[in-house]
């Protein structure tokens, strides 16, 4: 029972810790803020701090990280055998998290987010998803990095207009909206075997 509870002590620590620290980032760069700062927000010393993290930006990199762990356990129920490139439940799934997440979702996919996340996750999503996408639909290499380009930068901004709209619409609604653009995007690229043929016959 003891280790239980140290272990819930130690959560909490946590969480108050990355809530001080995301409450920060609102309102300046990481560049100032100090472990004091955090502590001073948190009401934990500077001791409890450093028992867990050794400075802000490892504070910083372990919550990319489990946002990061969180996001490929969500995205690990895709087997690529479905008949849609983009289930719309692992989805919805996927905007629940980011809406329980929202602070720092919004901070982490924003302009003064930290690129080197933001490229790893869409290394995530391309792994995932356009890989299978370009084998199903005998896509080029080429063709496939294009689309996973433009789909993603517009996916991310699509979730950013969502955070800073204050969640007005569900999740539900949001996975729906994202795979009918992704889908109406990709369409006429996601059919070259097709083009090739017809524009073949034609000569």
């Amino acid at each position: 029972m003891a280790v239980k509870k140290e272990d819930r002590r130690v959560r909490y620590t946590k969480m108050v810790l990355k809530e001080s620290f995301v409450d920060l980032l609102e309102k300046q760069a990481i560049t100032r803020i100090s472990v004091k700062d955090i502590c001073e927000g948190a009401d934990i010393n500077r001791a409890t701090f450093y028992a867990h993290y050794s400075d802000p930006y490892d504070l910083m990199k372990q919550i990319e990280n489990e946002l990061f762990e969180n996001l490929e356990k969500h995205l690990a129920v895709y087997t690529g055998d479905q008949t849609s490139i983009l289930p719309v439940d692992t989805v919805e799934h996927i905007f629940d998290y980011i809406r329980e997440n929202a602070k720092i979702c919004k901070l982490l996919l924003g302009e003064r987010g930290d690129l080197n996340f933001q490229k790893r996750i869409f290394q995530l999503v391309y792994d995932r998803f356009m890989l299978e996408m370009a084998r199903r639909y005998d896509m080029s290499p080429e063709d496939a990095e294009y689309l996973y380009a433009f789909i993603l930068t517009g996916c991310v901004g699509v979730i950013q207009k969502w955070l800073n709209d204050n969640i007005r619409k569900s999740p539900r609604y949001m996975a729906e909206t994202i795979i009918n653009l992704t889908m109406s995007v990709s369409g006429p690229i996601m059919r070259p075997t097709e083009q090739k043929k017809n524009s073949v016959s034609h000569h």
